[in-house]
Formats: C-alpha cells, structure tokens, sequence
C-alpha cells in the first residue's frame, strides 16, 4: 500500500480559501483512485471527494460541490484539494486514502489512509 501524508490545514474565517496537500510514497502512486474524507468531533467520517486514477472522473459532496475541487498530479505523486468559501461545518480532520481501484468514492475500498490534517474555521 502507498503510504500518504496531509498537509495544509489550518485555522482560517469564514469565507476563506485553503489548500490542502496530500505526498504519496509510491512511484504506483499514479495507478491508485485517490480520495478526501472528513471527520468533525463527534460525527461520522464523510466523504468529501473523489478522483480517478488520471483525473479524468470526479466526484463532489453534496455540501462541498461549487466549492471545493480536487486534483492530482502523477508526476509528484501528490493529491490536492483546493477549498473556497469555507463555512463553519467544514471544520474537521480531512484524510486523504488512496484504493487499488482506478476509482472509487466507498470509503470500504480504500486501503491506505493518511493521519489527517485538521481544519478550523472561526466565524
């Protein structure tokens, strides 16, 4: 399995931009559907967004869709997640997983987490 670091969190206001950062390990790194999920105090672990192996397939939260994008480039086996307009219910731990499969956005088929990295958003 890629082994997977986040960063990029922070303490930001409402309304705010934020990008986080997500360094795999692997030269397969390219070959893995990769993801963010997040998980406030409290609340279940939720799905934030997806991307295929070569980027060509996305797919959005609900809550996040206009807002957040997600991207990745192969080259430095990095994942990133780009966030605007953040609101007070975006405050959380984002994980970023990677799964075998060319895509995915079940939480199940990921095997490979990162140990998150917190975002806080004051209002």
């Amino acid at each position: 399995q890629v082994q997977l670091t986040e960063s990029g969190g922070g303490s930001v206001q409402t309304g705010d931009s934020l990008r986080l950062s997500c360094q795999g390990n692997r030269r397969t790194f390219a070959s893995y559907g990769m993801a963010w999920f997040r998980q406030a105090p409290g609340k279940e672990r939720e799905f934030v967004a997806a991307i295929s192996w070569n980027g060509d397939r996305t797919k959005y939260a609900d809550s996040v869709n206009g807002r957040f994008t997600i991207s990745r480039n192969n080259v430095r086996n990095a994942l990133y997640l780009d966030m605007t307009n953040l609101k007070p219910d975006d405050a959380a731990v984002y994980s970023c997983a990677a799964t075998r499969k060319p895509y995915s956005d079940y939480a199940p088929d990921f095997g490979s987490w990162g140990p998150g990295t917190q975002v806080t958003v004051s209002s």
